[in-house]
């Protein structure tokens, strides 16, 4: 399968990526089909500097079945080459780690909770027609007479 992916390079804390048509069972910094443009993260977003891309030839990979990843997909999508993926939800990452298990133990506990009220509002309606049943025949008794 053909990716559009990010190739790192620059030194060490300092990273410059390739924008390139590879091979997914390539190497993330290996072999490549094409390059296709460049993004330096390290530079104001404001700047032209920042991305360079070949869009014919982005657009020709695309049609031929490569598909872009995540960060490759939101950088074409700045860019108007393609539609901007949508962005996650993670409202989890804010929360500390102790606090999430706390709340996933509230959680398990509250479904047996509401389990035990349905139960019980199952019980009452299943009861209630019964006693309906019962006036409707003395009822339908009574104006037969």
């Amino acid at each position: 399968m053909l990716k559009l992916r990010l190739s790192r390079g620059g030194t060490k804390k300092r990273p410059v990526y390739k924008i390139v048509v590879a091979d997914s069972r390539f190497a993330r910094d290996g072999r490549f089909i094409e390059k296709l443009g460049f993004f330096n993260p390290l530079l104001p977003k404001e700047k032209k500097e920042r991305v360079g891309l070949e869009s014919d030839r982005i657009k020709y990979w695309l049609s031929q079945g490569a598909r872009p990843t995540i960060r490759v997909a939101r950088i074409l999508g700045e860019n108007q080459l393609i539609p901007m993926p949508a962005s996650g939800n993670n409202p989890q990452k804010a929360i500390p780690k102790k606090d999430r298990k706390k709340n996933e133990a509230d959680k398990s506990k509250e479904p047996k909770a509401e389990e035990k009220k349905a139960e019980a509002t199952k019980a009452k309606e299943a009861k209630t027609p019964k006693v309906e049943e019962k006036k409707a025949e003395t009822n339908q008794g009574k104006e037969k007479k």
